[in-house]
């Protein structure tokens, strides 16, 4: 199923500056959500300021998600990225002046929460389409999975960093994500494509909306983007980590920390097993049967009480869950010609963000109501429901036997 790869990827020059680039990047917007959250309630105390720095990163991503794809097929995504860069680096360094001045107050912070958000609207369909312009088709899968390894360094690195530099003093964070900032736009710089998409229609509403229509359309597509939805939205235990930690496991917070970092482990030491060894057979049911150990992972941390077995269940949720996405990511973009790429990879991105966001929420809900053991078993036997009732609906992503097929 799996076999070693001869040709890396990372001797590719191109890819590795946008890997390098992207690391730099995901870790920075890391740092500056730590900082940003931590000096909003330094200021204001309240918890509904936190829940809105939450909102003005978000919202952008939810309000330009049919603009950015567009402006992702239609303009060079290496500048789109560039620019992205660009202004967050600028932004960094507004608050680095803000504070030095003490000047920031709680509506500042929230319009630079915002732009940060618009930035990374615009950034993620933009950099996620440029991926395969910059390596061989061959290499996609190799590629998708040293890239998910880098973005699972940088959820792991960031928001430690992040609180170490704030521990200093604020602006530390913001002057250290300012230079990475200009260090990932010089290496985005220097990215060289195998190929320039160029799209001559005509702006239109039914071009705006053809990454919808797109998806739709193309079932092995519409089966993953929404395999990912429901998994997540009905997977989302992770939301209640502080409750097990301290009222189910009795850890305190360094327990807490431990069970965050262990999904992230888990993923990270998955993905470069990926990356060294990509799957060549089996690709539709090896997906499904990750998403299988996803829902069993989550069942056995909720039934769970040692802080061990905890740690090993939510490993095994990480790495699971990066078998799917590798195979969902490269699955969409080998699916997707070039120039759509950018309206689908935003439709995506839209998909994955409201599953996040919306799994949390649900775990919290339902938690509420029948307590935090309850909320999590449901949600993990609601994955293995998933799982079959698409297995069903979707048998042309069952039957895909390898990437190069699709």
């Amino acid at each position: 199923m799996f076999k070693r790869s001869s040709d890396s990827v990372l001797n590719q020059p191109s890819y590795t500056n946008y890997w390098v680039s992207r690391i730099l990047s995901n870790t920075c917007f890391q740092m500056l959500s730590v900082a940003i959250g931590w000096q909003m309630y330094a200021l204001t105390h309240s918890a509904f300021s936190l829940g809105f720095v939450g909102l003005a990163q978000f919202l952008p991503m939810v309000v330009l998600t049919l603009v950015v794809g567009h402006v992702a097929d239609r303009f060079d995504r290496r500048v789109i990225t560039l620019l992205c860069l660009i202004v967050e680096a600028m932004i960094a360094a507004c608050l680095f002046a803000e504070t030095f001045v003490g000047a920031l107050e709680r509506f500042q912070i929230l319009l630079f929460a915002a732009g940060l958000g618009a930035c990374r609207a615009f950034e993620g369909p933009a950099s996620s389409a440029l991926l395969p312009q910059i390596v061989r088709q061959d290499l996609v899968q190799q590629a998708v999975a040293w890239t998910t390894s880098g973005g699972q360094a940088a959820q792991i690195l960031g928001p430690s960093l992040g609180g170490v530099l704030y521990s200093l003093g604020p602006n530390y964070v913001y002057s250290t994500v300012t230079v990475a900032l200009v260090v990932a736009s010089i290496l985005n710089g220097f990215i060289r494509v195998e190929k320039t998409i160029r799209v001559h229609k005509r702006v239109s509403m039914q071009s705006l909306f053809e990454g919808l229509v797109f998806v739709y359309r193309h079932k092995v597509i519409l089966g993953t983007i929404s395999l990912d939805l429901f998994a997540v939205l009905l997977g989302g235990a992770t939301a209640l980590l502080p409750i097990f930690a301290q009222d189910i496991l009795h850890t305190g917070a360094w327990g807490l920390g431990l069970m965050r970092s262990a999904p992230a482990v888990g993923a990270l030491l998955m993905s470069i097993v990926f990356a060294y060894y990509p799957l060549k057979k089996a690709v539709g049911m090896t997906l499904f049967g990750a998403l299988a150990v996803f829902g069993l992972a989550t069942m056995l941390f909720a039934v769970s009480t040692h802080l061990v077995v905890s740690l090993i269940a939510l490993f095994l949720v990480g790495a699971s869950d990066v078998v799917s996405v590798v195979i969902r990511s490269s699955l969409v973009q080998l699916q997707t010609p070039d120039e759509m790429r950018g309206r689908v990879n935003a439709v995506n991105s839209l998909f994955i963000g409201t599953s996040n966001q919306l799994g949390e929420f649900e775990s919290g809900m339902v938690a509420g109501f029948i307590g935090a053991v309850p909320a999590a078993l449901i949600g993990g036997f609601g994955t293995l429901v998933v799982a079959g009732i698409w297995m069903y609906l979707f048998p042309s992503i069952r039957r895909i036997r390898s990437l190069s097929e699709a």
